[in-house]
């Protein structure tokens, strides 16, 4: 299976978030244990004295240490990225709850959907049935916000902060009038949050069904791409066995090949919103 080779048609929309200045943390440091790897980031967030960092729970900051390996250099950058994002996007965070009827929308339409078993490495499979998006009743920042707001619940499992995730987009019956709704402001917006700003661990990116106009938005995603990142995604088109080749059919549902029922999106924005 061979790796989208995407064009850069968007040189000028490349995500930059500035980095935090760590002092006395050089070399970085990589401590196995977990208690050590706690107390030294604690140490290092007390000493840095970041007034954006809000929560300090054992719990929270274990998110930034399982998504950053232990290395307590990284896990701090991340850590002030998460706080930052949210000071410079605002309106993005606020009333992110099921309360908006929209981000209720949202995840009754499957934005995301969240398969009810993991694949054979333990990780949590996200997916995402494109043509059931109402772009009229609800924008891209929308269906981000659901996102968010899901994976916020999903990272309070240690398991999905060790194992990460797996995101699956189906592009069948994405319309060319959809496709003009996912601006390249959004997309950046998206992928400097999730890539930089988010404390999990996303192992594999697939796009399969994509019509040729999907291309140039594959494009304008990978230009705002880390390197490490763009080696995630793959791009199957019409080949769902190259799919199987990476999450297994006996925990997909009948849309991607899988052996399961067709996807109902019910149960996860029911586990969402009484949350």
């Amino acid at each position: 299976m061979a790796e989208y080779s995407g064009v850069d048609l968007c040189s000028n929309y490349r995500a930059s978030l500035p980095t935090e200045n760590v002092t006395n943390q050089s070399p970085r440091k990589v401590i196995v244990n977990k208690e050590d790897a706690l107390k030294n980031l604690k140490d290092l967030i007390i000493a840095e004295d970041n007034p954006d960092i809000t929560k300090r729970e054992d719990d929270f900051l274990l998110r930034f240490l399982h998504a950053r390996k232990m290395n307590v250099t990284d896990s701090y950058q991340l850590l002030c990225n998460y706080f930052l994002y949210r000071k410079r996007n605002k309106e993005l965070f606020d009333n992110m709850t099921t309360e908006d009827p929209l981000i209720k929308q949202a995840l009754y339409d499957g934005f995301p959907g969240v398969l009810s078993q993991k694949d054979r490495k333990g990780r949590c499979v996200l997916v995402f049935f494109c043509n059931n998006w109402d772009q009229v009743n609800y924008p891209l920042e929308v269906i981000y916000r659901s996102l968010l707001l899901s994976l916020e619940l999903l990272i309070s499992d240690v398991q999905n902060q060790l194992n990460g995730f797996v995101i699956i987009v189906d592009w069948t019956d994405m319309s060319l009038r959809q496709v003009t709704s996912l601006t390249p402001k959004t997309l950046r917006l998206m992928v400097e949050g999730l890539q930089d700003c988010f404390p999990a661990r996303f192992k594999g990116i697939h796009f399969i069904n994509q019509p040729w106009y999907i291309d140039p938005i594959i494009g304008i995603l990978k230009a705002f791409l880390k390197e490490k990142t763009k080696k995630k995604i793959y791009v199957h088109g019409n080949n769902m066995s190259t799919l199987h080749d990476h999450v297994s059919i006996d925990i997909l549902p009948a849309e991607l090949g899988g052996e399961g029922p067709p996807y109902s999106p019910t149960p996860w924005a029911h586990t969402v919103i009484q949350s």
